[in-house]
């Protein structure tokens, strides 16, 4: 949909036409493992077999790359299934990773327990500050791998900025987009060579699906991550490519209520005195606000929160909410609340990204914010 602009319009639109033999508005879910060949070697429009192309998911890859901003999207069954294929792409033994220090820690888990074994090197930098950055990267590193917001401390990273140092040095940039999702922040308008996206999150927003997106800024990247989508097999299955399609079709309208309500609950949250400090770019003393206005549309809808009274106040603020409800995961329309340390990052336990144990990492729904301020202040109201 080259010729439309809006973003709405593309989610809505962009490798969703119509069918062709019955009109129907909503694409076919290709429900298939394989596909009749009119003769040996004759393919119709060069469907074969699933694992290598479907329909359903080559529209959820032209959907993607549309909204991106990218020569190429691919479809993966997870978002670690994702990022494995990028970095198997990218990497031989030898070579390094240099990662943010403060990203999911499944990411760094991946490169850490999987890819390190097999020769790979690994090291982390404060992604915030350039010139940590440029003293981190060494003659072997291949890759800059950059996730803003970060998680859970929702740290800024300047991507322009990051990814011309990254180019400077003959680099990969890869950014992780969960956080924002394309409707807040496109990374390869501001110079990214890959996208990467835990499908599950904003981009499927309604926790009933599985996923994961690797969108590249050039097609050479993009035919070397195709190829180990099909050779290693770690695609997405049709009917969660079509739930994630249907969730894209409302992530702006989503991402506007997230990043309201968000807002809402980080300014309730400031000043508590059981609150020792927020996490939230939205907020004008945020030590990357300037940064995140320019290069995000909103702020969206994760806030963290370090509670003054440790690990134990922290425990039972997470138990104690019923709106929000304690559980892994995040982008949902439903509100979760999730304990770091023992949950999403107990792999990095021990690691420089250890997330502290006072650490209260929210995902704010498009529930009534009237709703969800009043559970968050009862929570700490709780705390004494």
């Amino acid at each position: 949909m080259s010729d439309v602009s809006g973003f709405s319009t593309r989610a809505i639109h962009a490798g969703q036409a119509f069918d062709p033999t019955t009109g129907a508005v909503i694409p076919p879910v290709y429900q298939t493992s394989t596909f009749v060949q009119e003769h040996v070697g004759g393919l119709r429009n060069g469907y074969e077999y699933a694992r290598g192309t479907n329909p359903t998911r080559d529209a959820l890859q032209e959907l993607v790359a549309d909204l991106e901003g990218g020569a190429q999207g691919l479809s993966f069954a997870s978002g670690l299934a994702a990022e494995d294929a990028l970095l198997r792409a990218l990497l031989s033994p030898g070579d390094h990773v240099l990662m943010g220090n403060d990203v999911y820690g499944g990411t760094h888990r991946l490169v850490n327990q999987i890819l390190v074994p097999w020769g790979v090197q690994l090291s982390t930098a404060e992604m915030s500050d350039l010139d940590a950055v440029r003293a981190a990267i060494r003659p072997e590193t291949k890759v800059l791998w950059v996730e803003t917001p970060s998680n859970p401390l929702m740290k800024i990273t300047d991507l322009e900025a990051v990814a011309a140092l990254g180019h400077e040095h003959g680099l990969t940039v890869v950014v992780d987009n969960t956080f924002a999702s394309p409707a807040l922040q496109t990374p390869i308008a501001l110079g990214a060579d890959a996208v990467v996206h835990s499908a599950t999150k904003y981009l499927g927003g309604h926790s009933d699906v599985l996923g994961g997106v690797v969108v590249t800024a050039g097609k050479e990247l993009g035919e070397k991550v195709q190829f180990l989508q099909f050779a290693a097999g770690g695609v997405s299955a049709p009917w969660e490519v079509f739930l994630t399609i249907r969730g894209i079709k409302t992530l702006a309208l989503r991402m506007d209520k997230h990043s309201s309500n968000a807002a809402a609950i980080a300014q309730s949250l400031v000043g508590h005195p059981a609150v020792e400090q927020v996490y939230y770019p939205g907020l004008a003393d945020h030590p990357g606000h300037e940064i995140a206005a320019r290069q995000m549309s909103n702020f969206g809808g994760m806030v963290s929160l370090a509670l003054a009274g440790g690990a134990a106040a922290a425990r039972q603020f997470a138990e104690s909410m019923s709106v929000f409800q304690l559980a892994e995961s995040l982008g949902g329309v439903e509100s979760l609340v999730n304990y770091p340390a023992e949950m999403t990052h107990a792999s990095v336990r021990g690691t420089e990204l250890e997330v502290a144990d006072n650490i209260i990492r929210l995902s704010v729904g498009i529930e009534d914010e009237a709703d969800l301020v009043a559970d968050v202040q009862q929570a700490l109201d709780r705390l004494g």
